[in-house]
């Protein structure tokens, strides 16, 4: 599966609902590592309150990362309330299938994903 940027942000927050609405998209799947935390593993400023913001306005989230630390993963999964997928072995398309069935998005267009800020749409392949 190749994931083409559709769009550069120099962070996550600047993904606002009118974005998402303007491209159909109900979901985002994120990147942890320098989309969610920082390198000191800090949640970025302000994350807590877009998810929480965003998921009032009937976006649905999940992570999916490619780390193995399971904890690091589940921490900052915990912090937002989204489910998460570690060590998802990305740009392979299961962990994608797999969200998308499990936030039942029927078309896969409808799903953004979020990685280093950058938007990109996960089209079914």
């Amino acid at each position: 599966m190749l994931l083409y940027p559709k769009e550069y942000l120099k962070n996550v927050k600047e993904i606002t609902i009118e974005k998402l609405r303007k491209n159909n998209i109900k979901a985002l799947i994120l990147d942890v590592d320098n989309t969610l935390i920082d390198l000191d593993k800090n949640l970025l400023e302000g994350v807590k309150e877009w998810c929480e913001d965003l998921k009032k306005q009937g976006i649905k989230f999940y992570i999916l990362s490619n780390t193995n630390k399971k904890e690091k993963v589940k921490k900052v999964a915990e912090d937002l309330e989204v489910p998460y997928i570690n060590f998802a072995k990305k740009p392979l398309k299961g962990g994608f299938k797999k969200i998308q069935k499990e936030l039942e998005i029927e078309n896969s267009i409808e799903i953004g994903v979020v990685r280093r800020s950058n938007i990109y749409r996960y089209n079914r392949c």
